[in-house]
């Protein structure tokens, strides 16, 4: 539980195994699921909103730069159902902010592996490393 408030809400997406009661429709072919809590206002109240877990996707395609404003994926909106404008989700004049989340899978008891170092990276592995001694999965 500490370890959770250590690193969410923010900027890292943890992947853990997947519990028995999350729907079987989501990531029906692992035994996975990455779980992020990101720490901006509108989401945190939306998800406050709602009952259970939301399934979201980053609005940008794979591989591509993430997207900090509604108006910088403006060519996925017709293929979009819903479209809410929250405000931009970080700095648009910083580089680091497009990294996405820094994907940390925590599946392995008392190890970890970055799946993508992403804009929390060095924040990220010091706290799995120093506070919980951690190591990475290669080890």
């Amino acid at each position: 539980d500490e370890l959770l408030r250590d690193l969410l809400p923010g900027p890292v997406t943890l992947v853990l195994k997947r519990s028995e009661e999350l729907n079987k429709d989501l990531n029906p072919f692992t035994s996975l699921v990455g779980v992020r809590i990101p720490n901006h206002p509108f989401v945190r109240e939306l998800a406050r909103a709602c009952p259970g877990p939301l399934a979201l996707t980053s609005a940008n395609i794979s591989c591509q730069a993430s997207t900090l404003t509604v108006s910088e994926f403006q060519d996925l909106w017709p293929q979009l159902s819903l479209i809410i404008d929250g405000g931009p989700i970080g700095d648009v004049q910083s580089p680091e902010c497009r990294l996405g989340s820094t994907v940390v899978d925590l599946s392995v008891s008392g190890k970890f592996t970055i799946i993508r170092p992403g804009c929390a990276l060095t924040s990220t592995v010091e706290t799995l490393r120093q506070k919980y001694g951690l190591i990475p999965e290669s080890s």
